[in-house]
């Protein structure tokens, strides 16, 4: 049978080829979403650029008939521009002015006209589908990108095998594995169940697993800690991996690994020639632009972290390389301020990311949860020759509104590149900041 999916603002601007993937459903937008997207069109960010794209492709629609009365679309179903501005009455507690009560009087409208179909209506606003539903109206959140956090791939398992088999490993570097077992680059704890024990890595050309090559190597003084740490060292160091995800709470490591590494394949290998780290600016108060001085100065709050991070191995490695030239100056605004000009590092906004290809470049995007499915698609596709990206997040502390673990575009990346030869993740178990903060973030 077929749906009537009538779409809120904020789905459409979350992806604005929406109303092509309902399959052979009709389709209904509200004409208070079509002001609220005209409202969002001069924004310079994702939010605006998705408004512009929106409405070009329902200005193309437009050409094959009359939106208030329904276009077929190609997939079976229609999409129509409801005119209906009042819809059906609503409680009086719920009030026309809103558009959010717009919208919904328009759903109610829908389900009191076709009583013989389901009408859904589909938004990523919560407090919306809970109106919807005190008013028996079915709502759902936008699924299409979604996938079960609880179910995340995470990069490796635990095996356990007979003692003969590790030594067999050992001996060999190498034991055979079944190709339908494991993914591409997901590593494996071997165990005997008793006081052997082995980490390994899949390669599914060598149709088996082999030692870990890179998991003991330091990065500008920084080493792995434990057992995730040495996963995510080897992928991080292993130039034939393009893409790798870190996931894991605050304090776990995975930032500071992932800048360790950059440095060191850019500072000391020259296998790249820059280190370029982003992340994207979800403001929590005022906006960016709402900062006083130039680019850098604006940027300097939001970079914080990687700065801490970039202080910390700095630090380190004044100690270790006291004869680098690329450290002689002694103090974090001062160093990152040499290595920029020297076009080794580069610290930028998501914003201006954009549009440019990057090709021969170490590329970080630091607290990736916070991006769409659509802007990580966005942020690979700007990937050059010889380039490598490294995403790093929590999907449990994301402060995009319309976000949540499932549908961020950290967690989308991780379940659809798990398998590919040219990507690895691992997810982060253990913190290591210190004993308070690792307490903290079990406890809080």
């Amino acid at each position: 049978m077929k749906k009537i999916f009538v779409l809120d603002t904020n789905v459409l601007l979350h992806d604005p080829h929406a109303f092509f993937k309902f399959q052979d459903n009709d389709i209904v937008i509200p004409l208070v979403v079509i002001e609220e997207m005209d409202d969002q069109k001069r924004r310079q960010d994702e939010v605006g650029r998705n408004a512009r794209r929106v409405a070009k492709m329902i200005d193309q629609l437009r050409l094959q008939g009359k939106l208030h009365e329904g276009i077929k679309l190609a997939g079976g179903g229609s999409f129509k521009v409801e005119l209906n501005a009042e819809g059906a009455d609503l409680p009086e507690e719920l009030l026309y002015g809103k558009s959010d009560n717009r919208i919904l009087s328009v759903a109610l409208y829908y389900k009191q006209k076709y009583t013989r179909k389901p009408v859904i209506l589909v938004t990523k606003d919560t407090y919306l589908r809970i109106k919807a539903d005190a008013l028996g109206i079915r709502a759902e959140d936008y699924k299409t990108d979604r996938v079960n956090i609880d179910e995340l791939y995470n990069g490796y398992q635990e095996v356990e095998v007979s003692s003969a088999k590790i030594n067999e490993f050992y001996k060999k570097n190498f034991l055979p594995w079944p190709d339908d077992e494991l993914f591409a680059n997901q590593f494996v704890a071997l165990t005997d169940g008793g006081t052997q024990s082995a980490l390994a890595r899949y390669i599914p050309e060598k149709k088996g697993v082999v030692p870990l090559l890179f998991a003991n190597n330091d990065a500008w003084g920084i080493k792995a800690r434990n057992r995730e740490q040495r996963f995510a060292m080897e992928l991080l160091l292993d130039d034939n991996v393009k893409l790798i995800t870190l996931i894991g709470q605050a304090g776990t490591g995975k930032t500071l690994l992932a800048v360790a590494a950059g440095l060191q394949k850019v500072m000391d290998e020259e296998v790249f020639k820059k280190l370029l780290i982003t992340r994207p600016v979800v403001p929590l108060g005022n906006d960016i632009g709402f900062l006083p001085g130039d680019k850098d100065e604006k940027m300097r709050p939001w970079m914080s972290p990687i700065y801490d991070n970039i202080e910390y191995i700095l630090n380190g490695a004044k100690e270790a390389k006291k004869d680098k030239e690329n450290i002689k100056v002694t103090n974090i605004e001062s160093m990152i301020r040499y290595f920029k000009e020297k076009g080794q590092l580069e610290l930028e906004a998501i914003t201006y990311i954009r549009g440019r290809t990057i090709p021969h470049q170490y590329i970080i995007v630091d607290e990736a949860q916070n991006l769409t499915p659509h802007e990580v698609k966005t942020m690979l596709t700007r990937a050059g020759e010889g380039t490598k990206i490294i995403l790093t997040g929590d999907p449990h502390q994301i402060d995009h509104p319309y976000l949540d673990s499932n549908s961020n575009g950290l967690s989308f990346v991780v379940e659809k590149f798990k398998g590919v030869g040219l990507a690895g993740h691992i997810t982060f178990i253990k913190g290591e900041r210190s004993e308070l903060a690792e307490l903290a973030a079990e406890l809080i």
